[in-house]
């Protein structure tokens, strides 16, 4: 599977996840939804708002700073991004569901527009503290995917401690069967 494929399937499972992540977390009553469970961020919500602060902080590094001026993530620009990975963005979940679902839609819509050529290049930009870095994007962009995955399997994690089950989340699911011999 080509790094562009591998970005649209995970641009997939990113959604898929989101849906039965938040799906789970409407289930609890807002006040186990905002208990501090001493998780990094704290909270599920907080948790949550970590992973959609961090997507958009990373969506506009890639609006701004790549040469392809990607038309999928032009209205990200019109909103300044969070100024801090802990940053709470909604201090309730039915908000912070709406934002993070149509963000969702316009990273697979954005995923379904990237070319090879897109991944091969060498992206300059400054993280939230100003610190210049040049990568390449392709890894970038696995690691925008590896760290939704990565904090949403805490958020699974919280959300089972709170006596909900998000089901199945393994990426196989969503991965093509192909036909033997």
């Amino acid at each position: 599977m080509k790094l562009r494929e591998h970005a649209v399937l995970m641009a997939g499972y990113n959604r898929w996840m989101n849906d039965k992540v938040y799906e789970a977390a409407a289930r609890l009553p807002h006040e186990a939804v905002v208990e501090d469970r001493g998780a990094f961020f704290g909270s599920i919500l907080g948790t949550l708002n970590h992973l959609l602060a961090a997507d958009l902080i990373w969506l506009h590094r890639f609006a701004r700073h790549h040469p392809a001026r990607f038309e999928a993530l032009v209205p990200i620009l019109d909103t300044a991004p969070p100024t801090a990975i802990d940053q709470q963005l909604h201090d309730r979940l039915a908000p912070l569901r709406a934002q993070r679902s149509e963000l969702d839609a316009r990273i697979e819509d954005w995923a379904g527009c990237l070319t090879d050529a897109d991944l091969d290049h060498v992206l300059a930009y400054a993280n939230t503290k100003g610190v210049v870095s040049h990568r390449d994007f392709g890894g970038l962009l696995m690691h925008f995917f590896n760290h939704q995955t990565h904090h949403r399997g805490q958020v699974t994690t919280l959300l089972t401690q709170a006596g909900e089950d998000v089901g199945a989340t393994d990426l196989l699911l969503l991965l093509p069967q192909h036909a033997s011999g």
